[in-house]
C-alpha cells in the first residue's frame, strides 16, 4: 500500500489523462495537460518508484476467455496459516483476486468459472486448502459499477 500524497493540479491532470489513455506516450500526455515532456517523465518515474502506478494492462472480460461466471468466496481461515492459504489460492488459476478482510470472514476471494459445475469444483478446491475452515459463495449477477478512480482526483466534476 502506498502512502497518501498531496496531489497538485499537474498531478491530477496527468492522472486523469492516464486514466483515459493508459498507454499514451509521454509527449502526448505532456501536450494534453500543457507541460513539458520532462515534467511528465519525472512525475511518472517518481510515481513508479513510490509504487503508486499499477499495471497498464487492459482488463480482459473473463467471459471472452470462456469464464462467464464470476463469484466471491467469503473465506474463514486458521489465522496462523493465512499466508500459506494465500499462497495456495494464488496457485488456483480461476482465482483472480484475493483481499484480506476484517470482521467475520478473513478473505474475499474473487473467482471465475465456466459454468455452475465448474464453480462447484473451484469452490471445493478452495475449501480443500489446508487452513481454510469455512467458505460462503456469492454469485455475481451483474456488474453495476466498473472499477474506477478518476472521480477521486481533484478537479473531477463527475463520476467516470
Amino acid at each position: 500500500m502506498t502512502t497518501p500524497r498531496s496531489i497538485d493540479g499537474i498531478d491530477a491532470g496527468l492522472l486523469r489523462a492516464l486514466t483515459l489513455s493508459p498507454r499514451a506516450a509521454t509527449v502526448s500526455l505532456a501536450e494534453q495537460i500543457g507541460v513539458s515532456r520532462n515534467t511528465v517523465h519525472a512525475r511518472l518515474n517518481r510515481w513508479d518508484d513510490l509504487g503508486a502506478l499499477r499495471g497498464f494492462d487492459r482488463r480482459i472480460d473473463p467471459g471472452f476467455l470462456g469464464y462467464p461466471l464470476r463469484a466471491y468466496v467469503f473465506t474463514q481461515v486458521e489465522q496462523r496459516l493465512l499466508h500459506a492459504v494465500s499462497a495456495s489460492l494464488a496457485g488456483v488459476p480461476e482465482v483472480i483476486a484475493v483481499d484480506g478482510l476484517s470482521g467475520g470472514d478473513d478473505l474475499l476471494v474473487q473467482v471465475v468459472a465456466r459454468d455452475a459445475d465448474d464453480l462447484y469444483r473451484v469452490a471445493g478446491q478452495i475449501l480443500d486448502i489446508r487452513g481454510v475452515e469455512r467458505t460462503r459463495t456469492a454469485l455475481v449477477m451483474r456488474e453495476l459499477v466498473d472499477f474506477r478512480l478518476a472521480q477521486l482526483l481533484p478537479g473531477s466534476t463527475s463520476a467516470s
